[in-house]
């Protein structure tokens, strides 16, 4: 058995195997580890290749669910720092996650105003197309309702 394959079976992870894992890129995991988001990875001796323990995988694996939030780096260092739990570290977890969620509700909404214009716009069209006129006039006041509430978001 080859090194490399006895490190994988002794649970050690190359860094495609990692990336392959956590759904992050490769280019991801060396920034994340180059940023201080994780701990140094370990190197094989022999070809001096990044090994991932179980451990180090197992936060990525949340570093990457945090990111597929749309949470940033720094509130991921916030995280990160929060880990040991005590009784501080807990109320600003809580005041983390609960930031986070009312920024995530404000971006759904911000989608559900585009998703309403595209809407309209896709009507609009369609009335055109079918040359249906009152159509086409109560789309385009759609439109511009939306539009409207587009701006006022920017």
């Amino acid at each position: 058995m080859t090194n490399a394959a006895a490190e994988a079976v002794d649970g050690w992870l190359t860094i495609q195997e990692a990336s392959q894992r956590t759904g992050l890129p490769e280019p991801t995991l060396r920034y994340y580890e180059r940023v201080g988001l994780i701990e140094p990875v370990p190197r094989d001796p022999s070809s001096r290749h990044r090994r991932y323990s179980a451990d180090i995988v197992e936060n990525i694996e949340a570093l990457a669910c945090l990111r597929a939030t749309g949470m940033g780096i720094e509130d991921m260092r916030r995280y990160l720092a929060g880990l040991d739990g005590d009784s501080a570290a807990t109320a600003d977890m809580v005041d983390l996650f609960e930031g986070h969620a009312t920024r995530i509700a404000a971006e759904i909404e911000a989608m559900k105003v585009r998703y309403e214009y595209a809407r309209a716009k896709a009507e609009l069209w369609r009335a055109r197309r079918d040359g249906r006129p009152r159509a086409e006039s109560a789309a385009a006041a759609r439109v511009i309702s939306v539009m409207q509430r587009l701006r006022a978001g920017l």
